[in-house]
């Protein structure tokens, strides 16, 4: 078989070395949050990505359109939360389905416009979908960033290896 046709649904060793690719390339979390149909949503992410700075865009995708992704795809406007070192288990609630979400333990607000914020965020950045497009069993989304609400100075909260980490700030750059 070429090589060139080859794709992960039809080549396990593909897929698989794809997969593990990727467990390996440490990936910064976020939180989307929109005002869904019956209250708040939000799912934990780690492909969002600076796109372009001039409109400021970011990208980030969705593996399915129900639930909060469906939520998150029809909202109007919704937030992406640059998360804290702090913020691990945050993070493993909105990747666990019926965990527990948007508690006051979790220090939630309401913007004006009506999205869901994490008060101390590293950095909050209220979007408006600009495109989306399938992307085999995803959704690729293009945002416009309308507003960016600063936090706290900390540690990035990073995915490696199944795992959440926290960023080294403190390491020399190269």
């Amino acid at each position: 078989m070429n090589r060139d046709s080859r794709t992960p649904e039809s080549d396990p060793d593909l897929s698989g070395g794809f997969r593990a690719a990727f467990r390996d390339h440490p990936a910064g979390v976020s939180l989307i949050t929109a005002a869904g149909q019956d209250g708040p949503v939000g799912l934990t992410a780690s492909s969002v990505a600076s796109v372009a700075v001039d409109p400021p865009t970011l990208s980030f995708s969705v593996t399915r359109s129900t639930g909060s992704a469906g939520e998150v795809l029809r909202a109007d406007t919704f937030v992406v939360h640059l998360l804290a070192d702090s913020h691990a288990s945050l993070a493993t609630a909105f990747a666990t389905s019926g965990a527990p979400r948007f508690t006051a333990e979790q220090n939630w607000t309401t913007l004006p416009t009506g999205e869901p914020l994490l008060r101390d965020a590293r950095v909050a950045l209220r979007c408006r979908m600009t495109t989306s497009f399938a992307v085999g069993s995803s959704t690729l989304v293009l945002a416009e960033v309308l507003d960016v609400y600063p936090g706290p100075d900390a540690a990035a909260l990073t995915y490696h290896d199944r795992r959440y980490r926290r960023s080294h700030r403190d390491d020399p750059s190269l």
